[in-house]
This record gives C-alpha cells, structure tokens and sequence, in this order.
C-alpha cells in the first residue's frame, strides 16, 4: 500500500501555483487544516460536552447563534491571526470584519472570508456540518488597516476556497483553480491525507437538494423545475447543511437550490461566506452557479459583507435546465 500524500505534503509540492504566494499562502492554508482537525474533535465529542443548543443570540444575519458556532468561529479566528500573513477575517457570525495588527518579519497579504461552522443547527441531533473558506489577497496596502474593500470583492478574484466537512469521516476539500482535490483526515496519525484527487462533478446527476417546505413560497419557474425533477424519478436530498449538500452534488452529480422566497426574495445564503467560495469548488470541478436571474454568482458584485443571493448550482445540464425555466 502506498503512503498518501498529507495535506501539508501537497500544499508545499503546489504553492508555486500561486504567483508570489510561495510558503506564506501555504502557511495559511496549513493553520486552516490545524484549526479544521481541533473542530473536528469538538464534533465528534458534542454529545460529551456542553456545546448543544443555541447560546440565545442571532447573528448578524437573524439565525439564531448555536454554541458551537462561536467556538468555530473564536478558534477559526484565532488561527488565522497566528498565521502572520491574514490581514482580516470576515465571518457569517460577526457583523463586522476583524482586522489583525502586522507582526514581525511577516506581511498580511491576505484576508479570509468564512461561514465557521455551516448547518450548525444539526450539531443536537448529530447530522454533518461544516466550515466554508475563501481566501483574497488584499486590496489595501500591507503596512495599512484592512477595510471593507478587501472583502467585497468578485468571486473571481479569489485565490483560493473550500470547505471541511465532519461527517463520517473528516474530509477538506479546497481549490486554488488548479482543479478540486479532497483530504481525508486519518485520526491515527492526526492528517488529512490524499484521497479524492482531481475532483470532477457529473455533468448530470438524478439528485436534487431543495427545501421543498418552501414549494408554496418559490417562483412559478422553480416549481415547474422541481415538478419536472419528480417527475423524471429524481431523488429529494437534502440536509440543511449546505456542504453536505454540495459535497454529495460535487460527488455524485445533481442540483442544489436555494431560491428566492416570498419572505426571502432576495434569497438566504451569504454570497462572500457560502455561494463564491463553493461556487469556486464546483465550477473548478466542472459544474455551474448561478442565481435565479442567470448571473454566474462568481461575477455578482459585492457591496456589503452579509449580502444574499439566491442559488442554483451543480451540474451543468441540471443547472442549465433550471435557468431555462427562469428564461
């Protein structure tokens, strides 16, 4: 049996894919998959310690705050910080970004963007969750504070994103739009290591992840779409944690959906935190996203860190065959 490759491994034989990023781009994906494997372990002991249930805040978005979402997102912080070369953080949790003082011999040229633990709510009855990366260089001069400029910025300015999910197993799958690759996390020796390289989406798939609660609340267009899925004998899926959903559409091909509602017209996911940064993955993959007007969701500008969007994204003919309803 050959030794896989570890994350780490892999990121030192690729950081010249990113031009001047070299070991400092690589040091701040690393502190990413440290921080990843210490929440990993919180997880899988929630039923063990005192971290189910909601902490009575919302966020700055209106969902209500699990206790787990602010250990994610402290320690998500606190590892970016320690990196030398993260300027800021912007996360789903925090109304405002955080901004880092310069250290010693390091410049912070990059900023990350998160959704620290996505689908948190599921944590009590022990349903996959996740964390959502993206990762700017930024915009503003190193010796300065960062400003709100350096995060809203088009999807297509990121240099890198992914995502960890906690599920059966621990998988961290990221791009730096040289192709998708997966790592799973092998808790005998404390790695992610090597497992799905070169991720490709099926250009189709006979899934589709929706919250068919909200049927009565979608547009006509949406309907027929979900009506021509049931009736073609695609399966529903879906978890409420929307990398799990992206994760078995990137891996088993399908459609997922989060539209526009009559009490969310404007859709409910973040587009700095979960629609660019898995747009990145699943268009590096092979697939498409867009929003229910057709925009690719990786050209939407950005003018506010909690700015929403509606979503269709996955394979290609599914997604494809959605925006030609909307048309």
């Amino acid at each position: 049996m050959h030794a896989k490759r570890t994350l780490d491994e892999y990121i030192i034989e690729n950081q010249n894919s990113i031009p001047d990023a070299a070991g400092e781009f690589s040091d701040l994906l690393r502190h990413i998959g440290i921080a990843g494997k210490i929440i990993n372990r919180i997880v899988n002991k929630a039923g063990l310690l005192d971290v189910f249930g909601h902490d009575g805040n919302v966020n700055a978005t209106g969902d209500v705050v699990q206790k787990l979402d602010l250990y994610a997102n402290d320690l998500m912080i606190e590892y970016l910080q320690n990196t030398g070369v993260c300027a800021g953080v912007g996360s789903e949790e925090l109304e405002h970004y955080v901004g880092f003082e310069p250290r010693h011999n390091r410049q912070r040229k990059y900023v990350v963007v998160l959704d620290p633990l996505d689908g948190s709510s599921n944590i009590d009855v022990n349903i996959s969750v996740g964390t959502i990366f993206g990762i700017y260089r930024r915009k503003s001069a190193v010796d300065d504070p960062v400003d709100i400029g350096d995060f809203c910025q088009k999807g297509e300015a990121l240099l890198a994103a992914g995502y960890i999910l906690y599920g059966t197993s621990t998988i961290l799958v990221y791009t730096t739009g040289n192709g998708v690759n997966g790592f799973t996390y092998d808790s005998g020796i404390g790695e992610f290591c090597l497992s799905h390289p070169m991720l490709k989406i099926p250009e189709t798939g006979k899934t589709y992840s929706v919250n068919q609660g909200y049927y009565a609340q979608f547009s006509s267009e949406i309907r027929n779409f979900i009506d021509a899925c049931a009736n073609k004998g695609h399966m529903l899926r879906y978890t409420g944690s929307m990398v799990a959903d992206i994760h078995r559409t990137l891996c088993k091909g399908g459609i997922f959906l989060y539209p526009s509602t009559a009490k969310n017209p404007n859709g409910k996911l973040r587009l700095l935190y979960e629609c660019k940064p898995l747009s990145f993955v699943v268009e590096q993959a092979g697939g498409s996203s867009f929003d229910e007007l057709g925009r690719r969701i990786m050209e939407i500008p950005i003018t506010e860190l909690h700015q929403k969007s509606p979503i269709l994204i996955g394979s290609t003919d599914l997604v494809n065959e959605a925006l030609s309803r909307n048309r």
